[in-house]
């Protein structure tokens, strides 16, 4: 029952109280004012809805949110689906969006975060979300999450977020055709790939197809982890690998080489823009989550003919992960509609329904690995059995200020090509937001 079904409750009864003061005496209760509690809930439920904010609003992410809103829809048939989803940046125009909500006042009742210090930095800190305990101990969520993923949603015992997914960031997407042609193999290491580039551009073709910046960003910690390795990489965000060492020196070196095979409209380009190139054969390689596996999917190609795929070179045998998860609004106007969502974004059927079509695998354990095409089947393999490593643009390893300041240094260094100043820029970054503070 709601607060606003007792709070009523309990109006009547006094008002009923003083009516048969005034009288008297009390009389029988009719079958009238016994059905009339259960009339007032099923008008609750009828004007019963959930309002769920996210920026998937194309390709096999609208796709993947679509199904899973069928879901939910055949579940709960009383409660209105409000999906007040935002277009553009990879969620960076969502969060601006829902940081002008939050500061006035006007929560959604859910929205879509990256587990990681994404939502624990920002939200939780922030005392924006509520914790989710309850909630995991009814739907039986802990014993059917990977171990590794409930710390990234919790802070000080509690746990504040429902995982749908599990995506990989370092997935270097290629052309198989082009690169018969042009007789270059799969590059595995950053040389390899350094001189399949060099190919390439020799033959007029393409290397490496980029989009906005927030693809440049994605580009740049995929380098890092080529470059440096799993372990001085996760060292960047704990603080045991110095951003002034010759080391991340290298990486960015390999960075600005990396930006020279480029295409030259990178900045006017979506996502889904310099996936395009790719498998249009104007271009050879393109490094992208495997959220492109959905909207290949949605543009029903073939794998491993229209299109193939590889970890980014120098990041064989590791899985740079993230992972969406939904939330509780503290102060939610429709806090029951929103359980009901979180039910159903943290249930076998959903997530067997959205992560096929997303182009991700389930953040649950067990779901039905038939459902899944061919990369995916692969992505859960590498999943159990790689070493693990977080993503930096998608919200696991660094909270938004921090995220927010290398961005800025990324975009002046783009615009000025100069590597001594990027990392001096990384730094300062890490002293102000990061554990170098």
């Amino acid at each position: 029952m709601s607060k606003k079904f007792w709070s009523s409750l309990i109006a009547i009864l006094l008002l009923s109280a003083v009516v048969l003061t005034a009288c008297g005496g009390a009389a029988p209760e009719s079958p009238a004012e016994e059905a009339a509690p259960a009339e007032e809930e099923s008008m609750e439920m009828e004007d019963a809805q959930v309002e769920v904010f996210s920026w998937w609003t194309g390709g096999g992410e609208a796709a993947g949110l679509d199904a899973m809103i069928e879901v939910f829809g055949a579940e709960y048939t009383d409660v209105e689906f409000v999906n007040a989803a935002v277009a553009g940046g990879a969620g960076t125009n969502a969060r601006a969006v829902l940081a002008s909500r939050l500061q006035a006042g006007d929560p959604p009742d859910s929205w879509q975060g990256h587990a990681g210090q994404e939502l624990i930095g920002t939200y939780v800190v922030g005392g924006q979300i509520e914790a989710l305990n309850d909630l995991y101990d009814a739907e039986g969520w802990v014993d059917v999450m990977p171990e590794t993923l409930i710390p990234l949603i919790s802070h000080e015992g509690n746990i504040y977020s429902v995982p749908v997914n599990i995506h990989r960031a370092n997935v270097m997407w290629y052309n198989p055709t082009v690169l018969s042609d042009n007789g270059v193999e799969v590059p595995a290491t950053m040389d390899e790939w350094f001189a399949a580039m060099d190919t390439l551009q020799a033959a007029g073709v393409t290397p490496l197809a980029l989009g906005e910046q927030w693809t440049q960003l994605h580009l740049l910690e995929t380098v890092l982890l080529g470059s440096l390795g799993s372990d001085a990489y996760d060292g960047l965000w704990d603080g045991s690998t110095d951003w002034a060492s010759a080391e991340v020196t290298a990486a960015l070196d390999d960075f600005a080489k990396v930006l020279t095979y480029t295409n030259s409209d990178a900045a006017s380009l979506s996502w889904q823009d310099a996936s395009q190139l790719v498998v249009n054969g104007d271009a050879a390689f393109n490094v992208m989550g495997d959220w492109a596996a959905g909207y290949y999917i949605e543009l029903e190609l073939t794998a491993m003919e229209d299109y193939g795929w590889a970890p980014t070179p120098g990041s064989v045998g590791v899985f740079q992960f993230l992972s969406d998860s939904f939330t509780l609004a503290v102060g939610a106007p429709h806090p029951e509609g929103a359980e009901a969502w979180l039910k159903v974004a943290g249930s076998k059927a959903g997530q067997e329904a959205f992560n096929p079509v997303k182009g991700s695998i389930c953040a649950r354990t067990d779901c039905d690995p038939s459902l899944f095409g061919e990369y995916l089947q692969s992505a859960m393999e590498d999943w159990g059995s790689n070493t693990v490593s977080g993503s930096l643009t998608h919200g696991v390893v660094a909270n938004d200020s921090w995220k927010s300041e290398i961005d800025t240094a990324l975009g002046l260094f783009v615009a000025g090509q100069d590597v001594a100043g990027f990392q001096d820029a990384l730094v300062a970054a890490c002293a102000s937001s990061g554990p170098c503070k």
